[in-house]
């Protein structure tokens, strides 16, 4: 699961097909046709990820200014990047963990399809 994960593959035939962009879900897998957007992995990861990668951003840049007090475009060049850095390659991996997670299960969104229960 680690490793379908890692390199964005399909849960099902493990083509390297999740992705369609740089965090973007693909509709389908072009090469066994799976299709991704019955999953919902929702928003957590993003959440998640941002709080998470914040937080150490935040921590290494106090230590870094406490400990040496570099001028302030040395805070620019170091954190923007590593945060925007941290954040993709973090939602990439959680994401697609999830997704993955949700296939092995055999959980997905709930259709409803028209027919009355009761």
């Amino acid at each position: 699961m680690r490793e379908a994960a890692l390199f964005g593959s399909c849960p099902r035939c493990g083509a390297r097909t999740l992705f369609d962009g740089l965090i973007k879900f693909a509709n389908k897998c072009s090469r066994c046709g799976l299709d991704y957007s019955r999953f919902n992995v929702g928003d957590g990861p993003a959440a998640f990820l941002t709080l998470g990668v914040g937080t150490i951003i935040v921590v290494l840049a106090l230590w870094l200014q406490l400990s040496v007090e570099p001028p302030w475009w040395v805070h620019v060049i170091l954190w923007v990047p590593l945060t925007i850095l941290g954040v993709i390659a973090g939602l990439r991996f959680t994401k697609a963990w999830l997704l993955v997670a949700e296939y092995q299960r055999r959980a997905e969104e709930h259709r409803h399809d028209g027919s009355d229960l009761s």
